[in-house]
């Protein structure tokens, strides 16, 4: 029998939502089903917390971690490697901005016509890219210039230099420009991650506040996992645990049946991330550094994002 803890816990969080979970209309219309407050933890000695009863997108999460870290917060980054997972929130905006919402209805065939054209005017037009591309200021934007502070790069000397410290907080949640962030993007989900150090290990606790928990939480999960991971060997350490707290822990209504579908499939054994390269600083990181072994999950299961 394969022993897979990741997918255990996961398939462990999917079931508490089933089993206590109130059902709640929300913000985009399509209701959920949740509870508030839980947490689940993830032990990175035993592997990496790539879910294995649904292929989740390595690609995507990698250059969307790099984007953040790099503080950027225009599309265009993630579009021109084929990453598409923040178009929809900068593409509603512009149907919204533009008085195109009756014309192309949410998720409709013309919608999803038109969001081609978009994705190519992010491509192939500067200027609107630089416009209708971006977000304002969210995630890598408060990571790297949160009123004029790097917290990133101060989380990292203080790993180096303090590491008993309870003080190495990272926050994305930033209230004075939450107004701006929810104009063309999200304001942040993932709002606030700690780091300690325990018997030569780096451990993360991640705060989440809203979680869509099958389309959005796998994403995170491996994407806090492998940040913790780069931190680590910056800092000297081994990694050590990987902490998801959640505040409003949601299935989205429309994701019922895809849930259930992969609570019916058998976990597989846990990949194994491998960082290449001997990086010295947080730019340093690029895609190519990052391999993946032994990772052989069951087919994708397509939702709809709620937007």
């Amino acid at each position: 029998m394969t022993i897979n803890p990741f997918d255990e816990e996961y398939h462990k969080t999917l079931r508490h939502i089933l089993d206590n979970g109130v059902i709640k209309d929300d913000r985009t219309g399509v209701g959920t089903i949740g509870v508030f407050g839980y947490q689940a933890r993830f032990d990175l000695s035993k592997g990496f917390p790539l879910l294995t009863t649904k292929k989740v997108f390595l690609k995507g999460i990698i250059h969307e971690l790099l984007w953040f870290l790099r503080g950027e917060t225009n599309i265009k980054y993630l579009v021109d490697n084929n990453v598409h997972i923040w178009n929809d929130w900068p593409y509603q905006a512009y149907l919204r901005e533009n008085n195109l919402e009756e014309e192309y209805p949410k998720y409709s065939d013309k919608w999803k016509e038109k969001m081609k054209w978009y994705v190519e005017q992010i491509k192939s037009d500067e200027v609107f890219a630089k416009k209708w591309g971006e977000l304002g200021p969210v995630y890598g934007r408060q990571w790297r210039n949160f009123n004029g502070f790097d917290q990133i790069a101060e989380a990292l000397n203080q790993i180096k230099t303090s590491p008993n410290s309870r003080r190495i907080i990272v926050s994305a949640w930033n209230p004075p420009e939450i107004p701006t962030m929810s104009k063309s993007g999200l304001p942040p989900c993932h709002c606030l991650f700690q780091f300690n150090v325990i018997n030569e290990k780096l451990s993360c606790q991640l705060y989440q506040r809203s979680c869509d928990t099958f389309l959005g939480v796998p994403f995170n999960i491996a994407s806090y996992a492998l940040l913790t991971m780069i931190f680590a060997k910056l800092t000297g350490y081994e990694p050590g645990e990987f902490i998801h707290t959640y505040g409003d822990l949601h299935i989205y209504l429309n994701h019922q049946e895809q849930v259930k579908e992969q609570l019916s499939r058998e976990p597989r054994n846990p990949p194994k991330m491998i960082i290449h390269g001997n990086q010295k600083n947080i730019e340093d990181f690029k895609f190519e550094d990052f391999e993946l072994i032994d990772y052989n999950p069951h087919p994708p299961i397509k939702a709809t994002i709620a937007v």
